[in-house]
């Protein structure tokens, strides 16, 4: 079987039983394609940098081998991370890993920017 589970299990699965594992469930819908297998993942320490002009810190994830660029605003930084710098580069330092949750969140609920990049703004916190 293509699913890893027995023919048996098919017919339970398309019958609506309510005696299947969850692991021949998650492998059936895996091989019709319906789980999201993507994996935003962030180096432990991040590669990140503070643009300025746009007032954002912008900092990148990797799925795959698919790099894909976030960034959070200022604003947001300032109003829900705490610190006792104003640094926002500092701010994002320091509270990087929870940064990284949000940016995940966006990443699989694909609320990607127009210019195709994960944006956190105060509002998304």
């Amino acid at each position: 079987m293509l699913a890893n589970v027995s023919t048996p299990t098919i017919s339970r699965f398309e019958s609506g039983s309510k005696d299947i594992e969850l692991s021949s469930i998650f492998n059936i819908l895996k091989t019709l394609g319906m789980v999201d297998q993507r994996n935003l993942i962030f180096p432990e320490t991040p590669n990140a940098q503070y643009d300025n002009n746009r007032m954002i810190v912008v900092f990148w994830g990797q799925d795959d081998s698919k790099s894909i660029r976030c960034a959070i605003t200022t604003e947001a930084l300032e109003d829900h991370y705490k610190s006792k710098s104003k640094d926002p580069m500092k701010i994002f330092l320091e509270n990087h890993s929870a940064i990284a949750h949000e940016a995940v969140r966006k990443y699989l609920n694909n609320q990607f920017e127009s210019d195709d990049y994960i944006l956190i703004k105060t509002e998304d916190l």
